[in-house]
């Protein structure tokens, strides 16, 4: 997709709502068959109100971008998706927050277990001092998910080529994991990920540290994700949000302005605040 072409297409059709305040989303928000949801979604670092309000549906086997200015609150609220936000003290989240059926934020709820339900993946690569082996079988050894060496050797295996890795280093799994390009070590943290069997991946500018080649690895490998997890990534990138996602969602100030389809957001969008940030007038 060609993102100033084709917005340029559309522009004058009078669709853009110059109107509506920060603060009213417009678009669709809701998924048909939603893996998460989260209603009025607050989150605050003492005083600050960084996240306000938010209410957005992560679709079942789809990639959904969240873009926007740097510290519009992208990140943040992705980290509320597995309670990465547990770690900063003076955070605090406030709203409801599901995963399927069960509440993210509820009493009974583990965020260790979450978060092997709910893996993430970060903006720089960081795979553990260890052998690439050991880094994809950290996981599943934590969790008890193998019962011998073959079934750990299985999962190692699967993962590494899920993430599109394993012809690569299949003669070297015992080399540290950090030895490995900038590109390949983001592909172990993606089968380190993958290793414990999560529903949805979060990933946090997975790509920006990495050359065009990398990035395009990457990229093929998140379509690929998709058949199998659902995925929502950050990224400041409007060409990778064009070519990866089926959903993009907007915000801006803290504040969800405009979620929809990637295409329509990238072509016809309802807010001028969208519209504006697309075209390169700000951000």
């Amino acid at each position: 997709m060609t993102i100033s072409a084709n917005f340029a297409a559309v522009r004058g059709k009078g669709g853009v709502d110059q109107s509506t305040e920060v603060g009213s989303t417009v678009g669709n928000v809701f998924a048909e068959d939603p893996k998460m949801t989260m209603r009025g979604v607050n989150v605050y670092y003492d005083d600050k109100h960084a996240i306000k309000d938010v209410t957005l549906d992560l679709a079942r086997n789809q990639v959904t971008a969240l873009i926007g200015p740097s510290g519009c609150g992208k990140s943040t609220f992705l980290r509320c998706l597995n309670r990465m936000n547990d770690t900063i003290p003076i955070c605090r989240v406030e709203g409801d927050l599901h995963l399927e059926e069960d509440d993210i934020y509820g009493k009974n709820m583990d965020p260790v277990l979450l978060r092997a339900r709910v893996g993430m993946v970060f903006q720089k690569p960081n795979p553990f001092p260890k052998s690439i082996y050991d880094n994809v079988a950290y996981g599943p050894k934590i969790h008890g998910l193998a019962s011998n060496k073959a079934e750990l050797d299985e999962i190692v295996i699967t993962s590494l080529q899920k993430a599109g890795l394993f012809e690569e280093v299949k003669d070297r799994l015992d080399a540290s994991g950090t030895g490995l390009s900038g590109g390949q070590q983001q592909r172990l943290c993606i089968a380190r990920t993958i290793a414990v069997s999560p529903e949805v991946i979060l990933m946090d500018e997975p790509a920006s540290a990495l050359d065009p080649i990398a990035t395009a690895i990457i990229e093929e490998l998140i379509d690929d994700l998709k058949e199998r997890y659902t995925i929502a990534i950050v990224t400041h990138s409007m060409q990778q949000a064009a070519r990866i996602s089926q959903t993009t969602a907007y915000f801006h100030m803290g504040s969800l302005v405009e979620m929809g389809p990637t295409e329509q957001i990238f072509t016809n969008p309802t807010h001028q605040l969208t519209e504006n940030y697309i075209t390169g007038r700000f951000g």
